[in-house]
């Protein structure tokens, strides 16, 4: 239908403002506010605004740069890991040091155990709640009678006879797959612990190596933990393809709730300790190296899976944010170890100036700045997304081409993985394909498939640390010296995204650094130029499902949306201590101070 033909078929417009504020399900400092059409069933506008300050970038300044991983694990207390890995990566180029083979297969089966961990609770406990039975009823029970009526195609797979059971087996407290999600996530967290020595804040994990005792038993008992999960795993997607499938049959049009323009941002994950060196000059070939290949898709075609040319386009600006500009001081670096020009705006630049102020929706109106990727072809600075993590390493490593191992196998236009028999379910393979949009839908759908993903490669990094205990290679760090003045930059997949640390030394301590999770790349406002962040565009204009009208509207299509992105908001806001007065102190159960 054409845009004229849509415009005459509209209806005299009925306004209603509504908010969401705090997001539920997550860390409370996330507000999505909105004017809804209910004549015409769309959202009109939409703004991400984030409601604190954290100064991590500020208080870094002058420590020690060895305990960057530990002090910037605290910026999360969901993925603390990711950060001590990605800052270890940052001081390891910064120190010019390699760690030991072994010592990588640790790191990489820890990380690994956190993808596996996090995508489960967060799917299956937190996500899957909008589709199950409960939501659905109370939102849109012609569907849901519907979903009693319609069989599940893969139910051989995961033995629920409709989708009305799977969505059932999601309701919260009681469901099957509700409760059983809990006692993966428990396996899983006992997965990293063996390797990473505690979860979430890694007390295993330093620039150089590793302190986790590489022992026969410490391995098998990983793998055994593995194994009791893999058929979990392979159920887990067939479900989430049958719901997802339903969805878009039963409600023709549903591709376009969230769907936003294709531009996704991948940072890479799982070092090859065949290739990486953590030098610099050499990024480019390591990078290419990872098991999740880094890139940067744009409508659909890779534009770079270089990690050099995705450092260099690195853009923070203020736009709609608490902050006052830095430009006009003088830079940190000015030009990378290769020799090409470092912007004013990139990280390795940035100084965190804090304005606190009102909100303004015509002006600022969150603590998040507004990151973007420099596009040199057509000197566009883009609004990328992670797709909530998997959408943007499976697309990007899909596209690549790259991965080519004996459980992970990319295409070109797919990413096939292939996990072994589990005590019910026999070998299987799964193949991911490159969808027709980036929208709600796929970006949970790529969720348990990079869960998949992550257990395939689990398996690899075991069989090559077991094989180097075997052989008496058994060392886990390299020593090193912390030198006067260098510079440092990790780059990482946290579990819902890209993840970059930016380091800067003189004098032996730390005179700048800045880490850059996916929160503030998805929930960033409008930047200078008017563009609207990951959130606000993928909202803004969706279409409503919801059955209920505005008086006991829940705003489920649109809550879909933004926590398909897995919002995490630590690492997108900051701390601002200033002058203030203690309203009152509550200590609440689970239901609220009021239940009961």
């Amino acid at each position: 239908m054409t845009t004229e033909a849509r415009q005459k078929g509209r209806k005299p417009a009925q306004i209603v403002d509504m908010s969401w504020d705090p997001i539920t399900r997550i860390i409370g400092n996330l507000g999505i506010y909105t004017k809804i059409d209910f004549a015409n069933r769309e959202v009109v506008e939409c703004h991400s605004t984030s409601s604190l300050f954290r100064g991590y970038s500020v208080f870094m300044k002058g420590k020690d740069p060895r305990d960057a991983g530990f002090i910037t694990s605290r910026i999360c207390g969901i993925c603390g890991d990711n950060h001590t890995t990605c800052s270890d990566y940052a001081q390891q180029m910064a120190y010019g040091v390699k760690p030991p083979p072994l010592a990588e297969h640790i790191v990489n089966l820890g990380e690994a155990a956190e993808y596996m961990f996090d995508h489960t609770i967060f799917q299956d406990n937190l996500v899957f709640v909008d589709f199950c039975e409960q939501m659905v009823k109370a939102t849109n029970p012609t569907v849901l009678a519907r979903a009693q009526k319609t069989n599940a195609p893969r139910g051989d797979i995961h033995g629920y006879r409709t989708i009305a059971d799977i969505m059932k087996a999601f309701n919260p407290f009681e469901g099957e797959v509700y409760k059983e999600a809990l006692k993966v996530s428990r396996t899983t967290r006992e997965m990293f612990c063996l390797m990473e020595g505690r979860h979430v804040h890694p007390s295993t994990l330093y620039p150089g190596g590793v302190g986790t005792m590489p022992s026969p038993t410490a391995f098998t008992d990983y793998l055994s933990r593995l194994m009791h999960v893999i058929d979990f795993v392979k159920k887990a997607v067939a479900m989430n393809d049958d719901v997802f499938d339903f969805f878009y049959e039963a409600l023709p049009g549903y591709e376009e709730v969230g769907k936003r323009r294709i531009l996704l941002g991948c940072w890479g994950a799982w070092q090859d300790p065949k290739v990486v060196d953590y030098r610099y000059e050499n990024m480019e070939r390591w990078g290419r190296a990872m098991y999740v290949t880094p890139g940067v898709v744009v409508d659909g075609e890779l534009v770079t899976n270089s990690l050099v040319d995705i450092n260099l386009g690195l853009r923070i600006m203020l736009g709609s944010s608490f902050y006052e500009d830095w430009v006009n001081e003088d830079p940190f670096v000015t030009h990378d170890p290769l020799g090409n020009p470092v912007d004013m705006r990139h990280p390795w630049n940035q100084t965190t100036l804090p304005v606190p102020q009102k909100r303004d929706f015509e002006g600022n109106y969150s603590w998040v700045m507004s990151p973007r990727w420099y596009d040199q072809r057509t000197g566009d600075h883009l609004a990328l997304d992670t797709g909530g993590g998997p959408l943007a390493r499976l697309w990007s490593t899909a596209l690549s081409g790259l991965v080519d191992t004996p459980y992970i196998k990319a295409t070109g236009s797919s990413v096939r993985i292939s996990l072994p028999k589990g005590p019910e379910l026999p070998e299987t393979t799964l193949e991911w394909k490159i969808p027709k949009w980036s929208n709600t839908l796929e970006r949970d759908r790529a969720r348990p498939y990079f869960v998949a993903y992550a257990a395939a490669m689990a398996l690899q990094f075991l069989d090559e640390a077991m094989g180097l205990v075997r052989s008496g290679d058994t060392k886990v760090f390299e020593d090193f010296e912390v030198p006067d003045e260098a510079i440092g930059c990790g780059f990482h997949e946290a579990v819902r995204g890209v993840l970059s640390h930016h380091l800067v030394i003189k004098d032996k301590k730390i005179a700048n650094y800045h880490p850059y999770p996916p929160t503030p790349w998805n929930a960033s406002p409008r930047d200078k130029f008017g563009t609207p962040g990951p959130y606000e565009d993928a909202v803004m204009g969706q279409p409503i499902f919801e059955e209920n009208g505005p008086d006991d509207f829940k705003g489920v299509d649109i809550m879909r949306t933004v926590r398909s992105f897995d919002p995490c908001l630590p690492c997108g806001v900051h701390m601002y201590t200033g002058k203030g007065k203690t309203l009152s102190v509550t200590h609440s159960p689970v239901y609220g101070a009021n239940h009961g």
